[in-house]
């Protein structure tokens, strides 16, 4: 699973397309957070970072399936999935080999936004005047978040031979399980349906997380959704004869 995860992350950072797209969501949240008057924090006047988490998982959700889009179908639609299959290797060290370089990446387009964080340290008055608990657990809640856009990314690419196609159904998913369920229990209000909706929410469980107390059910969650597509992807490469 190394030499696979390795060999993924190295073709990602020798693609133009992941710097595009990590430049892309670095200077979107940098506008918005520091120079557009609606969203900017120093018009706003208070030292949180509340618009950078709110904004960053609709960024997620191009990001991530422009970073995941290539990983089988670009493989398939080149031929080279064959000879990656014949190697001594399990689908699932396949699978996990991609997913954790696409989840490295994901991380490294994070990094450089914990500049906002010292900025808004420095800034605050006095200095240090922020929720530091807040601000971990909503970074913690965008690494689950991107961990469980990626498996979707993962997925979909795992479908069709087109990247482009793949990229177009993983946002959509990433769409409808993040802001869809919300939607649907607000039309099945006070209905028994509405709390199941809520509970399969991905943002409800993110907001959840965000808010700095980490409970188990947030966690189990997630990971129960991760390994839901991966387990889907599983289905669709080991059921098909390349």
């Amino acid at each position: 699973m190394y030499a696979v995860f390795k060999r993924e992350l190295f073709s990602l950072l020798n693609s133009l397309m992941a710097y595009i797209t990590i430049g892309v969501f670095l200077m979107a949240t940098g506008l918005l957070l520091w120079f557009f008057p609606d969203t900017s924090i120093l018009e706003y006047g208070y030292a949180e970072l509340n618009g950078f988490f709110s904004l960053a998982p609709f960024l997620f959700m191009f990001l991530i399936p422009a970073i995941t889009m290539r990983s089988f179908a670009e493989e398939r639609r080149e031929g080279t999935y064959v000879l990656l299959a014949t190697r001594p290797l399990t689908d699932w060290q396949i699978i996990l080999g991609k997913y954790f370089a696409c989840f490295a990446l994901i991380v490294f387009a994070l990094v450089p936004t914990l500049i906002y964080y010292y900025s808004v340290y420095k800034l605050g008055f006095p200095e240090g005047n922020i929720d530091s608990g807040a601000a971990v657990g909503s970074y913690l809640g965008l690494l689950l978040l991107g961990a469980a856009f990626v498996s979707i990314g993962i997925f979909a690419s795992s479908i069709t031979k087109n990247q482009v196609v793949a990229f177009a159904v993983s946002v959509f998913i990433c769409f409808i399980t993040y802001n869809g369920f919300d939607a649907m229990s607000q039309v099945f209000s006070l209905q028994y349906f509405e709390s199941i909706l809520l509970n399969l929410s991905v943002n409800e469980h993110y907001q959840s997380i965000s808010r700095g107390v980490l409970d188990s059910r947030d966690l189990v969650y997630f990971i129960t959704f991760m390994l839901f597509f991966l387990g889907l992807t599983r289905l669709v490469i080991g059921g098909r004869k390349w």
